[in-house]
């Protein structure tokens, strides 16, 4: 509704992973390079974990737009809260399994197969496995663990990244041997009061805008409410753009911020 208004190409604080928008705090651009790193060095297993709402799934696309579709394979799993069998069967199917076999046993051989396939043609087999703290079924993580065990004398055939909020961590001790093989260990915390500036203003540029929308005042206030978490900045700040519109408005300050906070249920 407010796009022409603001004179905008397209919304820009929608909560979706749009690489478009993907801010690189300093702390976005280490976890991303320490990604890379693990996939690139074929280090076997990584795990990022961050707050709701910090950006780990943009994160995650925009790890697989840096891959290069040539070389990598990538399965994304964004739905992990299922039985071991069940997950076997989606990264068999996110890896172009022709068919899914009923037992498991079968859909092992069939994991195999692909990923040795995948190596035979020079191809790079990853797995992401998003939501990773959602997984209840401890048995999952013993699945994951065995994944890891395909392998050459000298190197992973499989590399698999565990993303999720930091309860994983506590989660992934239930399976120590798991834990153990971890070769990169990273968290997302909240943008600073200086990065959620950037962010905002990074984010109304790349949808168009040409002048600051936005004042310093506002985006204090924003980060103060938001506690500097991206989806929660997303929310106050599109809610803004519509509340100044509707006051026909030349700015957003702090006053239409707090407004727009209170609409969205004064929630912190």
């Amino acid at each position: 509704m407010y796009l022409d208004y603001w004179k905008l190409q397209k919304k820009p604080f929608e909560n979706t992973p749009d690489p478009a928008f993907f801010y690189l705090s300093p702390q976005h651009e280490e976890a991303l390079s320490r990604l890379l790193y693990v996939v690139r060095e074929e280090k076997g297993l990584g795990l990022l974990t961050g707050v709701f709402g910090c950006g780990k799934t943009l994160l995650s696309r925009a790890l697989n737009m840096e891959l290069e579709k040539d070389i990598y394979r990538v399965a994304f799993i964004t739905n992990p809260r299922v039985e071991d069998i069940d997950l076997l069967r989606l990264i068999a199917h996110n890896l172009g399994a022709p068919e899914l076999p009923v037992r498991k046993s079968d859909i092992l051989i069939t994991l195999e197969r692909l990923i040795a396939n995948n190596w035979r043609d020079k191809k790079k087999t990853v797995i992401v496995i998003d939501e990773a703290h959602t997984i209840e079924d401890v048995r999952v993580f013993e699945e994951i663990r065995l994944l890891l065990n395909i392998q050459l004398e000298d190197k992973f055939l499989v590399t698999i990244l565990l993303i999720g909020q930091p309860e994983l961590r506590e989660k992934l001790e239930s399976n120590k041997q798991l834990s153990q093989r971890i070769a990169m260990r990273y968290h997302l915390d909240a943008l600073s009061s200086i990065n959620t500036a950037d962010y905002i203003k990074y984010r109304m540029k790349v949808a168009g805008a040409t002048k600051e929308i936005f004042t310093a005042d506002a985006i204090n206030l924003l980060y103060l409410r938001s506690g500097g978490i991206p989806r929660r900045i997303n929310q106050i700040c599109d809610m803004a753009l519509m509340v100044a519109y509707g006051k026909t408005l030349p700015q957003i300050d702090m006053f239409v911020v707090q407004e727009a906070i209170d609409s969205l249920g004064g929630a912190d």
